[in-house]
């Protein structure tokens, strides 16, 4: 048993059964072996997350690594497209990927993938970093919510009212916005269209920046 079979094992449990049901003694008994021999390759939970991290962000890696377009909007656009499909494997993933404080060596190298991509491009170091600070997490192939419906207040009629008494507009756009089920999402609102629509707006309005 390795650590990489640990952490392949621990996102197929998160996969089939939910990140919450992702513990030690879960893990372990999915792979067969006492829950303390796990410590010997990772020695508590959060480490084990942020060995689940590390494993996706290889595996978004993995999938982008043929990309060889020579237009860097194309290129970052069926990179960050490919990103994506890997985190609508695992749903689960983003939440998990936004909630950590530690940085894999990973992320890192992907992200000087990206800058180089965009100094190829005739970016300076200056308007790429500013392009990284807008990609955001869509890089790793999701769009980071701003809050969810959950926090709304509630689900009811009366909460429904009451919300759009205090936040009319909010909850006019909501409810011109329930998504076709059809559409792959992320979260409530980062739904496939919506992701494109932002990608090509931002990598559109650098081309002007890149260009002037």
């Amino acid at each position: 048993m390795t650590r990489e079979r640990v952490l392949e094992a621990a996102v197929a449990l998160a996969d089939r059964d939910g990140l919450a049901k992702l513990t030690m003694r879960g893990l372990a008994a999915d792979l067969g072996v006492e829950a303390m021999s796990l410590y010997h390759h990772l020695p508590a939970k959060q480490a084990l997350l942020d060995g689940v991290v590390e494993t996706l962000l290889t595996e978004v890696s993995a999938a982008v690594a043929a990309e060889d377009e020579k237009d860097w909007r194309a290129h970052l656009r069926n990179q960050f497209l490919k990103a994506r499909r890997v985190m609508l494997r695992h749903p689960w993933a983003p939440g998990l990927i936004s909630s950590r404080t530690s940085v894999p060596p990973t992320v890192f190298a992907y992200y000087d993938g990206i800058v180089a991509t965009l100094v190829r491009a005739g970016f300076d170091y200056h308007l790429a970093h500013r392009a990284l600070h807008a990609f955001g997490s869509m890089p790793l192939g999701f769009a980071q919510e701003i809050f969810t419906v959950g926090e709304t207040g509630g689900d009811s009629e009366a909460d429904m009212a009451a919300m759009a008494q205090a936040l009319p507009n909010i909850t006019a756009m909501v409810a011109s916005e329930i998504h076709n089920v059809t559409d792959p999402t992320l979260g409530w609102c980062d739904t496939q269209t919506e992701f494109e629509f932002t990608l090509d707006l931002l990598l559109d309005g650098l081309e002007r920046k890149r260009k002037g």
